[in-house]
């Protein structure tokens, strides 16, 4: 059994959840955002409370899995909706830069003989504090991490002297330097 699928979740103000046999939907202030529930899985709400059990015509290893799956993809696309995600980027080097052109178009100057350009979803807000941080907001979790992994890819941080992007709270180690 799952222990993580055994916790119910409690459903805060301000957050409508709806579901039928294939379709879970959760709509808050800061968005809605849709999960296709396994059929392995079943979810019973009662009192403000989701709670997640397996169906019993199944392998029971494998449903618990899916169950558990199940609450925690539900549990932040809760807290998504209602708080929202964000991630916070930072461009450590010499003559590193970053702009936004439009919306969700941002120029990075990091390093190469030319500026690199990157267009994020609609679902995901960028904001460019300084020419040295950018600031990820959205209520899907899922994305914003895929959104930073793909912005850190272009210069990801070096092991000598740290250059490249990371975010905000990573930690690089740095490597010791040839002695002669």
């Amino acid at each position: 059994m799952s222990r993580v699928a055994k916790r119910p979740i409690l459903i805060p103000e301000g957050v409508k959840i709806s579901f039928d046999k294939k379709k879970f939907l959760v709509k808050g202030k800061l968005g809605i955002l849709i999960y296709d529930i396994n059929d392995n899985v079943q979810i019973n709400y009662k009192n403000n409370k989701i709670s997640f059990k397996i169906k019993k015509k199944c392998n029971a290893n494998d449903s618990w899995v899916q169950a558990g799956t199940a609450r925690s993809l539900i549990n932040s696309m809760i807290i998504g909706v209602s708080q929202g995600y964000e991630k916070k980027l930072q461009l450590i080097g010499v003559g590193y830069r970053v702009s936004l052109v439009q919306n969700n178009i941002i120029k990075m100057f990091l390093g190469y003989s030319h500026p690199i350009e990157y267009s994020a979803p609609d679902e995901v807000q960028v904001i460019v504090p300084s020419q040295t941080e950018i600031l990820l907001k959205s209520s899907n979790k899922q994305l914003i991490g895929q959104v930073a992994a793909n912005i850190r890819s272009f210069r990801p941080p070096e092991p000598y002297k740290g250059k490249g992007i990371r975010y905000a709270d990573e930690i690089v180690r740095i490597k010791e330097a040839k002695k002669k």
